[in-house]
């Protein structure tokens, strides 16, 4: 930690990731997404990034559940006849995903009701984690994200999921904007665009810090717990 102007301000990996403090935030792990059988995998998209990401936000939630750390999903979600799309996020659907959808009409995925709605099996959401029903890129848009973490004491969230240079990036820049540090997992994040990921990585790791699941849960482990009940306690440094 540093004083700047009078202001502590967090600036070491065990300080910004404190279990009493710090979300987990998974982002959009739905089987339209990252899933051969999804949408995008039945288009011929790429999903194989997904499939070597999985086990490490798997660990990560695991580790975050044994401290104490909330856990929130965030779910993309595409209200039938495309009444949660105005025109202008029509447009950007269109440019997003026109390598995929050729000259097919704006895609359709995420709808609620469908299997491709759903989160993928190892990363169901739990008993005491949050879910969050996204409309748009950003996980703070239109949500009560924001509610949620003030409500709980959050100063700090953890972003996993996909994809990288979309959901994972507008959710991590509203994060700061809402006055959040942010810790990006950074092998716990994919795309199915291997140029735009590595893109959004070189952004992301001059504005938010970057750490590997091996050691945000590195350090989760060397915090302690002070009391042993169902809940989540405030933490302090071992």
């Amino acid at each position: 930690m540093i004083v700047v102007d009078g202001k502590e301000v967090l600036t070491e990996l065990p300080e910004l990731v404190a279990p009493g403090y710090t979300a987990l935030l998974v982002i959009d792990m739905q089987r339209d997404f990252v899933e051969p059988d999804g949408l995008f995998g039945q288009l011929g998209i790429d999903v194989s990034a997904y499939r070597t990401a999985r086990p490490a936000i798997t660990a990560l939630r695991e580790a975050a559940s044994a401290v104490g750390v909330l856990v929130v999903h965030v779910q993309n979600t595409a209200l039938p006849s495309r009444m949660s799309d105005s025109p202008a996020q029509i447009r950007f659907n269109m440019r997003i995903h026109a390598a995929a959808r050729g000259n097919r009409p704006p895609l359709r995925y995420t709808v609620p009701g469908t299997p491709g709605h759903q989160f993928v099996d190892d990363l169901t959401p739990r008993t005491g984690e949050l879910v969050v029903t996204k409309y748009r890129s950003s996980g703070f848009w239109g949500t009560n994200l924001d509610l949620l973490l003030r409500s709980n004491g959050i100063r700090s969230v953890v972003v996993a999921g996909c994809t990288t240079e979309g959901c994972v990036e507008s959710t991590a820049r509203d994060a700061m904007f809402n006055d959040y540090y942010v810790v990006l997992a950074e092998d716990c994040v994919a795309s199915d665009d291997p140029a735009q990921h590595d893109a959004a990585m070189l952004l992301m790791r001059h504005r938010f810090d970057l750490a590997t699941a091996e050691q945000i849960t590195g350090a989760w482990a060397h915090a302690q717990r002070p009391r042993d009940v169902t809940g989540r306690e405030e933490a302090v440094l071992g």
